[in-house]
């Protein structure tokens, strides 16, 4: 290690450790969304061809990240990993990306791991070989002590709202309720109990990496209230001080939901 990057670094810890002190006894989100954004262009700004390599990157991060909330008492994570647009991508990413979130729910499922991990999305359009694992991984982890960790594969806002809307029909269908008195009766918490996220508390806080401000269609229901923090910096190179500046952030704001 170089002197000038060596010093650089003690920076960076002095400063993490300023920002740990900070957030003793701040207000911390319950649930924080993740937008691992960059991957791609992560690896192209190194030099390398096959983007594989930054999706690989990224994914090794995940655990540190898992970490990083468990030690700030964040009990939800909901990682956008896969979108339904991203299946439009070339076969040959598509592919090496769903054996990469493969090889993420296998390793989170692996003894000496705490959090439970919960796949959402549409199983429908995924390979049933990744579905296979991602409902293997859950049930693996079900009875663990820890947070729940969601891998949004195969997710789209507008869908889930969609797929939700159709599992409160067909639910009142099932049971006979005139459909006069479903329409009198409805409201936004009947819809919320049909999320891909039921029974979990909303997103507080949503972090997108890569330096891109927008959502792309995550969670779009459940962060209605929610706070954003965007940062520059692309998702493998996501550090524990990027994290708890994003916590820093969220705790200096006053949430006025909706107002």
């Amino acid at each position: 290690m170089g002197p000038r990057r060596y010093v650089r670094e003690a920076i960076v810890e002095v400063y993490e450790r300023r920002l740990a002190r900070a957030l003793v006894d701040a207000d911390i989100p319950r649930h924080v969304g993740v937008i691992m954004d960059g991957n791609r262009r992560w690896a192209r700004a190194i030099g390398l061809e096959d983007v594989a390599h930054g999706h690989r990157r990224g994914a090794d991060k995940i655990v540190d990240l898992l970490g990083w909330c468990e030690d700030a008492g964040v009990s939800v994570v909901t990682l956008f990993m896969l979108s339904t647009d991203n299946l439009r991508r070339p076969e040959t990413e598509v592919s090496a990306l769903l054996r990469i979130i493969e090889d993420v729910a296998v390793d989170l499922a692996r003894p000496g791991r705490r959090w439970q991990v919960r796949p959402m999305g549409a199983p429908e359009v995924l390979p049933p070989e990744t579905v296979a694992v991602l409902k293997q991984a859950e049930e693996d982890t079900r009875d663990r002590p820890g947070g729940t960790v969601n891998l949004a594969v195969g997710y789209g806002g507008r869908r889930e709202i969609a797929d939700a809307v159709r599992s409160l029909l067909a639910e009142h269908a099932e049971r006979g309720t005139p459909l006069e008195e479903l329409i009198d009766s409805l409201d936004v918490d009947h819809i919320a109990k049909h999320l891909y996220t039921a029974g979990q508390p909303d997103p507080d806080l949503v972090i997108r990496t890569s330096g891109e401000q927008r959502m792309s269609g995550f969670l779009l229901w459940q962060t209605a209230n929610a706070e954003f923090h965007f940062t520059d910096v692309y998702w493998p190179d996501f550090r524990r001080v990027d994290f708890l500046r994003a916590l820093r952030d969220y705790s200096a704001r006053h949430r006025r939901f909706g107002s």
